[in-house]
């Protein structure tokens, strides 16, 4: 289906969700719509991004966080390591090129783990790519070089001005080093989220321009928070802060605010090309079958935000197989995007890919409007640049007004809501 872009010259051009076209087509059914993908999903044992799950455990205690009140499992120790690489072998062949990430918690917390296992993994592995996301609270000379010398991609979990939000600065002496050492490869960003308190991407470049004197500072994340219980949406914005935000967003955006963010570069290529929607994963991939996420005693979960003890909004287990019957692995706790009433049809599908897809119900619906606040600037970002043109307004009559006037231009004011107080 077609969806009529207007601009503020009086224009109008058509957009095409799921074919991310746009031009002067008429409205029409769209031909070939995608495929329902209803699950349950499997596995392949031809895993290219393999995610370990150390444990929930950490030393910050964020009000948005996604594990904050997600049972804790049995903790594994480096006592785990050796069993799991020995039976590793038997379900994992990866080819050169593919990913292990390390995750947490904080993954550092769990360092008399961590060190033997990824050292174990590095000298069998020599040509895989090892992440990891740390708040860089305990991070300290040993560790910089340690990860240097593994060839780690780092990402420094960090909010810039909002960090109060999430918990105290680091020690910046290390991860600073950590920076001038990994910069120049490419291998390090900082990876700040967007909140109510927290809005302004420029006001966040800034401040790592400042902290790091480099103009051309690396940002990941960078889009708005999902929520996952009372405190990640205290930290959602009101209808009245999300007109205000894509105001103030999509003008960022046009003077180059944005532009130290990867998501701004990778969300105009969605919006405006690529794959057919049929063919368009979830917002994490984990429902892809080369894609795995594993504890240190081989159970197989959702993602690495949740624990064997975990059960999923529809019921489910979290716990969803386990390697040594990798056949029976079955993703049993998501909804794919193509399966939600509204996603079809919605303008920014291309951008947004369903958020989160284990969230139901209320938490789904709020994450779905902030999803849809934020990533409608970058498809009016992409569209202005490839036209030249302002746009005014979203004609798609299957859609709320806040969605359809999004900067307000045709008169929509929201109505006063009270937000909850921050938790």
């Amino acid at each position: 289906m077609n969806i009529p872009i207007h601009f503020t010259d009086g224009t109008q051009l058509q957009y095409d969700p799921h074919t991310g076209q746009l031009g002067n087509t008429e409205d029409g059914e769209l031909v070939s719509p995608p495929l329902h993908r209803a699950g349950p999903f499997r596995k392949s044992r031809r895993v290219h991004h393999l995610k370990i799950q150390l444990g929930l455990s950490c030393n910050y205690s964020c009000s948005y966080c996604s594990q904050r009140f997600v049972p804790h499992a049995d903790q594994t120790t480096a006592a785990h390591v050796e069993p799991f690489l020995a039976e590793l072998g038997t379900w994992y062949d990866p080819e050169p090129g593919s990913r292990i990430a390390f995750w947490g918690g904080e993954p550092f917390v769990y360092w008399k783990t961590l060190k033997p296992l990824a050292e174990a993994l590095r000298a069998r592995y020599p040509d895989l790519v090892f992440s990891i996301i740390t708040n860089g609270s305990v991070l300290d000379a040993e560790k910089v070089e340690w990860l240097d010398r593994l060839g780690f991609l780092v990402a420094i979990s960090h909010d810039g001005p909002g960090q109060h939000l999430r918990g105290p600065d680091p020690n910046w002496a290390p991860v600073l080093e950590l920076y001038r050492r990994l910069r120049p490869q490419n291998r390090i960003s900082f990876n700040p989220m967007l909140t109510r308190g927290n809005s302004s991407r420029a006001a966040i470049a800034a401040y790592f321009i400042d902290l790091t004197g480099d103009p051309d500072v690396p940002l990941g994340e960078g889009s708005m928070i999902d929520p996952y219980d009372d405190g990640g949406l205290a930290n959602l914005m009101t209808p009245s802060e999300r007109l205000e935000y894509r105001q103030a967003a999509v003008a960022e955006l046009r003077w180059g605010g944005a532009q130290n963010f990867s998501i701004t570069y990778s969300k105009f290529r969605a919006a405006l090309g690529g794959a057919h929607a049929s063919e368009l994963g979830q917002k994490c991939g984990i429902e892809r079958e080369d894609s795995i996420t594993v504890d240190l005693q081989g159970n197989v979960l959702t993602c690495q935000n949740v624990s064997v003890a975990a059960t999923a909004p529809n019921g489910m287990s979290h716990n969803v197989g386990h390697v040594a019957d990798f056949d029976s692995i079955s993703l049993n706790t998501i909804t794919h995007w193509s399966a939600r009433q509204n996603c079809q049809r919605c303008p920014v599908l291309r951008l947004c890919s369903g958020t989160c897809t284990f969230l139901q119900g209320d938490m789904f619906q709020a994450a779905c409007d902030s999803s849809y606040t934020d990533n409608v600037v970058f498809l009016v970002g992409a569209i202005e640049a490839a036209t030249g043109k302002r746009v005014e307004y979203i004609d798609a009559p299957h859609l709320p007004e806040e969605r359809r006037d999004i900067f307000g231009l045709r008169g929509y004011r929201p109505k006063k809501v009270i937000h909850l107080k921050s938790i």
